[in-house]
């Protein structure tokens, strides 16, 4: 079982910064990589960015590149969400999950964080 808290978010002006925090706890916790997803009123969860637990490769969706930036610190089996240069259309419901491998489908994931509000505005 593992459960993962998540801290940060808010609400911004376009163009500004926010980190999100998610903290595992449970066993077995170097076994799951880790993602960010998100998801807009009406729309279905999307894909924002993982990192492999074991090397730290990380991969992000095509609209966050070069703006988000996830990391880990293995001590305190956390992961983070850099936000810069934020948009509107960044606007969602946050959640990171915790799965066995990398994917970009969230059905795969096994555990998920509460979720946090991200609002920027224009």
């Amino acid at each position: 079982q593992v459960q993962l808290v998540q801290s940060g978010g808010g609400l911004v002006q376009a163009g500004g910064s926010l980190r999100l925090s998610c903290a595992a706890s449970g066993r077995a916790l170097n076994m799951y990589d880790r993602a960010w997803f998100r998801q807009a009123p009406g729309k279905k969860r999307e894909f924002v960015a993982s990192i492999t637990w074991n090397n730290g490769r990380t991969q992000y969706v095509d609209s966050v590149k070069g703006r988000f930036t996830i990391s880990r610190d293995s001590a305190r089996n956390t992961v983070y969400l850099q936000m810069n240069s934020l948009k509107p259309e960044d606007s969602a419901v946050y959640y990171c999950g915790a799965g066995t491998a990398v994917f970009s489908n969230p059905d795969m994931y096994r555990y998920w964080g509460q979720g946090t509000q991200v609002t920027v505005s224009s």
